[in-house]
């Protein structure tokens, strides 16, 4: 398959993307619309793995991946995140993604607190956003939710954790993982949600949840199909734990591709 890196410039810092081909083309005969894949709080480009190949080849459709700032090969990001990091992200560098790649309309796919920004990009920008993906997508600040991270932090203390980490994200790891429990652990962060921005969401959406969630119940898919302004389904994969595109690889790809070509 055919894939191109593309790094992307933006005032804040340069930004690492890759870019997946699909071949498929819509039924006037023009391009297919793009996914855009927005990564979980440990995640990268690099560690969608095969997926987004996966997803390109199953939906005929471009899959655009990138590093947000502070992750991957991206540049560095200093200081703590701000408590509106997930809402600034559709803000300040999604756009700046969709120009360099010159995607107008698009499907948002995010995995984890991705899924949460994704919802914020389908909001944002409604007249371009043709359906939403969320996978494993925190809602809100849970007690399951705080329970993961908690148990997650007692693991991250043995140093061979924090080593792996770093094949990924190198000296910038230590900060990939504060601005991960460091933040969602945070009594500032506690009563963060989704539920204001969910009815600013017009297009179709498909929440993907794996049963055994680590970091929260079925109740999170379900309030975004809830609170969503757009008609939204929820799908619940029984026996799959956080990450269902590793897990359950070709089934999420066949999900995807069913709900993109409605």
């Amino acid at each position: 398959m055919l894939t191109s890196d593309v790094w992307i410039e933006h005032p804040n810092g340069r930004l690492f993307s890759r870019l997946w081909r699909g071949a498929g083309e819509s039924q006037a005969g023009s391009k297919k619309t793009p996914i855009v894949l927005l990564h979980d709080s440990l995640g990268c480009v690099a560690l969608w793995r095969d997926f987004p190949a996966l997803l390109a080849a199953a939906t005929g459709r471009d899959v655009i991946a990138y590093d947000r700032l502070g992750f991957g090969r991206s540049d560095r990001r200093e200081g703590k995140l701000p408590l509106d990091f997930i809402a600034d992200e559709a803000r300040t560098y999604f756009p700046v993604v969709c120009e360099q790649h010159e995607v107008n309309r698009f499907i948002a796919f995010g995995h984890s607190v991705g899924g949460g920004m994704a919802v914020h990009c389908a909001a944002q920008y409604p007249e371009r956003c043709e359906g939403l993906i969320t996978e494993s997508a925190q809602a809100f600040v849970g007690e399951e939710t705080r329970a993961g991270l908690l148990e997650a932090k007692r693991l991250f203390e043995d140093e061979r954790a924090l080593s792996r980490l770093e094949k990924y994200h190198g000296d910038k790891a230590a900060w990939v993982l504060d601005a991960w429990l460091g933040t969602w652990l945070a009594p500032s962060f506690a009563a963060w949600s989704l539920n204001d921005v969910l009815p600013a969401v017009k297009c179709p959406v498909l929440a993907l949840h794996g049963a055994l969630d680590e970091y929260g119940s079925s109740r999170h898919p379900e309030t975004i199909a809830e609170h969503a302004g757009g008609p939204a389904r929820v799908r619940i994969l029984p026996g799959t734990y956080h990450v269902p595109h590793k897990e359950r690889p070709e089934e999420i790809a066949g999900l995807v591709a069913a709900f993109s070509s409605r």
